[in-house]
């Protein structure tokens, strides 16, 4: 299972909840941008950006998402999402996601999400510091824990 995701540095397991399912049976579109934030969370654990956050006062805010579905999620399942970023810009990165399910064995859906940064002190965009900048590129290079 995790050779699908392979290339992905973060790996994210999600439990499918019964009550994500919509009336047709299976996980409710709107529930994959929950799975896709809480990935992205987990992402940013990795790469402290909240503790950057709460230094520099400059942070994410989310730009814009996408979900391509490809096969419907059932309860009961186990998810593993895989996340990871594919551009970074001075004020802005990228961010890819694929899940797979444990029951089915495949990637059910795939998504990206632009993340722009955001000074809360002058409620204007952003730069990346450097430190970020430095552990965005070692968590893409694999050096990250």
């Amino acid at each position: 299972m995790e050779s699908l995701l392979e290339g992905f540095p973060v790996i994210t397991e999600i439990p499918v909840a019964w009550g994500e399912m919509d009336a047709l049976n299976h996980v409710n579109n709107a529930v994959y941008f929950r799975y896709f934030e809480t990935a992205r969370l987990d992402y940013f654990r990795h790469i402290s950006l909240m503790e950057d956050m709460s230094v520099t006062n400059v942070g994410p805010v989310l730009g814009d998402t996408y979900c391509r579905y490809k096969l419907p999620v059932t309860y009961p399942d186990t998810l593993l999402v895989g996340s990871r970023i594919t551009g970074v810009k001075e004020d802005r990165f990228t961010m890819e996601y694929s899940i797979v399910s444990h029951k089915l064995g495949k990637v059910t859906t795939t998504g990206t999400a632009t993340i722009v940064m955001f000074d809360f002190n002058t409620n204007k965009k952003g730069l990346i510091s450097e430190k970020l900048m430095k552990a965005i590129k070692e968590t893409r290079n694999g050096l990250a824990d």
